[in-house]
């Protein structure tokens, strides 16, 4: 390094320095990278079993991240966390990264799945008849004795204030109905 932090790079052929700044990466800019590689080995650890036997790592990888689950103390797991990021840092993160984006994007299908069910479960169990003729009109492979049945069930069990075992009932069958072809968003009529 020269005084002016320039990084100097010696010319083989003549045996002059050569000021090289292309090529280098601020101290600042290589901390914030290593620190995103402790927040992915953060995720790592924390991750399900079987989640994490589904993102490709590489055999010393995924036993430390193993060592680093089964450390209790919070400064040895720190230290562990440091190293399964040193060890991250040596390969190409970008699998690891696209793995754990894509159990993102399930989780919010699964999200958008559970609120498209039981807007309308309430909004059949609100409107009744005419909401039923709503879902029928654009689900066509919908069973509307099995649906009017368990709303007429889920209406009477909320007016006795019981347990709501048919708006449950209700909710699975509207979310057979979605895993099978997703249910068009609520419409209030």
């Amino acid at each position: 390094m020269t005084p002016s932090g320039q990084k100097m790079v010696l010319d083989k052929a003549n045996g002059n320095g050569i000021h090289d700044t292309a090529g280098a990466v601020s101290k600042s800019q290589r901390k914030r990278e290593a620190l995103e590689t402790v927040k992915l080995a953060k995720q790592l650890v924390t991750l399900s079993p079987a989640l994490l036997q589904q993102v490709p790592l590489g055999t010393t990888l995924r036993d430390e991240i193993d060592r680093a689950r089964a450390i209790r103390s919070h400064v040895a797991r720190k230290r562990q966390l440091q190293y399964v990021a040193k060890l991250m840092r040596r390969d190409d993160t970008a699998p690891i990264e696209a793995a754990l984006a894509s159990f993102e994007l399930e989780a919010g299908q699964i999200t958008a799945r559970q609120h498209r069910c039981e807007g309308w479960r309430d909004a059949l169990v609100d409107e009744g008849d005419s909401a039923i003729g709503r879902l029928f009109e654009q689900r066509r492979d919908a069973d509307v004795q099995a649906l009017r049945q368990l709303v007429r069930n889920a209406r009477r069990e909320a007016q006795r204030e019981q347990p709501p075992s048919a708006a449950r009932a209700l909710f699975r069958l509207l979310r057979t109905l979605d895993e099978a072809e997703p249910l068009p968003p609520v419409s209030h009529g």
